[in-house]
């Protein structure tokens, strides 16, 4: 080994080498090595299988820093929980554009129709609301929900936020916790729901907060579905208490054939395609560039998960 790689951090990639994620580690100055050659950090692709890191860390305990590659880190808490000595970053915030723009997507589709546009086969009376001037709740504020409280206010939507502390949030009127969402639902036309699942968020939209909501209105998860009862939304809609729903995210995932969500004319379900593979891996790969040069430098890395509060 040279001296000028002595001075690299040495990063292995679990499973296959992807040319992105190498090209990633080398733009940031870091050398790809192999699991046996004792790397300093480790990062992973979205094609792992998520049950093999906590045997790779356990063999491995070389890794001071795993690099995961999804803003939410559920799916990883037995390895965090394993290996609370590691520092652990995600990609929360890395997505927030591409990921935003589909809850736009789905709350302009939503307000103008459109599910009922796309089945329609006869000419009929134009309908439809402009979110110019409505009123908005989002809930969360990491990267995704800051991107969409900006896009919001292009369309000048009053937008409130619920988030984890009542810290002010750029852009909008008001921030509250969770104990404050009952308040804000009842003059919302548009909820958007952008926050991490945790014990505390699950199911966090119910039959209660359904009910609060205008009739009007129109709920949108581009987040995960466990944040919405998925029988308390398919009863609000199929009984006209919401005007519709935009659910990239549901609760079970994928939702099986013949559920009556698929059925429901007031609902537009995508297939977790707000961050598809071809648009995430380069912003991925741009994270990792980063942390690996900031990893190297010793300097703070970029989206740290906090494990107790779960993302």
């Amino acid at each position: 080994m040279t001296s000028s790689e002595a001075r690299q951090l040495r990063v292995a990639i679990h499973g296959e080498p992807l040319p992105y994620l190498t090209g990633a580690v080398e733009a940031g100055g870091g050398l790809v090595v192999g699991l046996h050659e004792e790397p300093e950090a480790l990062v992973l692709d979205h094609a792992n299988d998520r049950a093999e890191l906590s045997g790779v860390l356990d063999t491995t305990p070389s890794v001071r820093w795993v690099q995961l590659p999804a803003a939410g880190i559920e799916a990883y808490a037995d390895a965090l929980a394993g290996h609370p000595d590691k520092v652990w970053t995600s990609a929360k915030g890395a997505y927030a554009k591409p990921v935003a723009e589909h809850a736009l997507a789905l709350t302009l589709a939503l307000l103008r129709e459109l599910p009922t546009r796309v089945r329609a086969r006869s000419w009929a009376p134009g309908t439809g609301t402009s979110l110019h001037g409505l009123r908005a709740v989002v809930v969360g504020a990491g990267g995704v929900g800051l991107e969409i409280v900006r896009l919001l206010r292009v369309f000048d939507v009053e937008v409130d936020v619920v988030r984890r502390t009542s810290a002010p949030v750029p852009g909008a009127r008001s921030t509250t916790t969770a104990a404050g969402l009952g308040a804000l639902l009842p003059e919302a036309d548009v909820v958007v729901l952008a926050a991490a699942l945790t014990p505390g968020t699950s199911k966090l939209i119910g039959t209660a907060e359904l009910a609060a909501m205008k009739r009007s209105a129109v709920l949108v998860n581009i987040a995960r579905g466990g944040l919405v009862d998925t029988d308390a939304v398919t009863a609000a809609l199929a009984e006209g208490r919401i005007a519709g729903a935009g659910l990239d995210v549901t609760d079970p995932e994928p939702l099986p054939d013949g559920h009556p969500l698929w059925d429901e004319p007031r609902v537009i379900i995508t297939p977790h395609a707000a961050d598809t593979i071809d648009m995430i891996r380069p912003l991925l790969g741009d994270r990792v560039t980063a942390n690996v040069r900031r990893f190297a430098r010793g300097e703070e890395l970029e989206g740290l998960v906090d494990a107790a509060a779960g993302y």
